[in-house]
């Protein structure tokens, strides 16, 4: 399975770490299982101008059910640093996993990622993804649906603030006939931060039936910020149904003169209308227990008297990722591979 769902040749970041890789992740899980409670990993790079390339392989064989979850940090250097890792996972029939990343890099890190999974026959994929750190983001999370009636699901937050790119989205291929996606992400810019939506749904001639939904709202919290909706449609077939909409608001001076007038802060009601905005993606019932610190954090980064997540230990200081060790935990720091396979 190695390589086979991202290619050595697929660009030229994978190339990189397939070359360079030194360190990663592995589950198997057997036909029939499933884990009642997740999988953890945490990556950290500790050394200014580094490098790191680690690999993540899922299996999901018939009938299984797994949800990993990843944590990323870096303490704040002067140079800059590389991370740019490779992620494949192989959802067997009827097979479900959850990819779930809270990416908080520091603001020298590129962060440069090739995530992708092959979904067969009724088998269900999702990605929940929120990325909050780093300098630039180029994260693509993919879901290729090669069986019939397979789904799959995307759910991104992404925050830019002073001198941050969130470049994210995501790629759905319809590859087999009545297969079904769905795209949901938020955005929020502040103080010159800029994000980028980036997707791509395609549906390949023989996918009859497909339906996908694809849905972008962006923030933009001053003058200074961007916001940028690159979508991309590739239809194959009449019968498809594939609806995409889009909106980039600001927080309107009558929203906060209301929530002021009733006895808030500023700051606070600032925080409650940005909470308001990614709550869809953070009440998600995959996701509510590891976003619920996100939607209190969020509105804070930086803005209104907080500072930005502090990298300390092996999590951050305000329980973006729950301060959990599990039982099966598959990781690896300083080039490690470690395995994790349920039973």
């Amino acid at each position: 399975y190695f390589g086979t769902v991202i290619p050595s040749g697929d660009n030229k970041f994978s190339a990189l770490n397939t070359a360079v890789w030194s360190g990663g992740s592995f589950i198997y899980v057997p036909p029939g299982v499933e884990c009642e409670m997740p999988l953890q990993a945490y990556f950290r790079i500790n050394s200014e101008n580094a490098g790191q390339f680690e690999r993540t392989l899922i299996i999901a064989d018939e009938g299984s059910k797994v949800h990993y979850i990843e944590g990323c940090s870096a303490p704040v250097y002067t140079n800059d640093s590389l991370h740019s890792a490779v992620v494949e996972i192989v959802v067997k029939p009827s097979a479900h996993v959850t990819y779930t990343t809270i990416q908080n890099w520091s603001p020298n890190v590129y962060n440069l990622v090739t995530k992708r999974a092959r979904v067969e026959a009724e088998g269900h994929m999702e990605w929940i993804d929120g990325n909050i750190g780093s300098k630039l983001t180029m994260k693509y999370p993919s879901v290729y649906l090669v069986g019939p009636k397979a789904t799959g699901e995307v759910l991104s937050v992404a925050y830019a603030g002073p001198g941050q790119h969130q470049d994210a989205g995501a790629k759905m291929v319809h590859a087999a006939p009545e297969t079904t996606s769905k795209i949901v992400s938020k955005s929020i810019s502040k103080d010159g931060g800029i994000t980028t939506y980036r997707g791509l749904v395609r549906v390949e001639e023989g996918a009859t039936g497909c339906k996908s939904h694809v849905q972008c709202d962006a923030l933009i919290l001053d003058e200074e910020s961007e916001s940028r909706t690159l979508p991309y449609m590739e239809v194959g077939e009449r019968d498809a149904q594939i609806g995409h909409e889009a909106t980039v608001s600001k927080i309107a001076d009558e929203q906060l003169f209301y929530l002021t007038s009733r006895g808030l802060t500023p700051e606070q009601a600032m925080g409650m209308v940005v909470n308001g905005f990614i709550e869809p993606v953070v009440d998600h019932d995959r996701c509510s227990d590891y976003f619920a610190s996100l939607g209190r954090n969020m509105p804070h980064l930086g803005a209104v008297g907080i500072e930005p997540f502090e990298h300390v230990g092996g999590l951050t200081r305000h329980g973006i990722v729950r301060e959990q060790r599990l039982v099966g935990c598959g990781g690896a720091i300083d080039g490690r591979l470690q395995f994790a396979r349920a039973v």
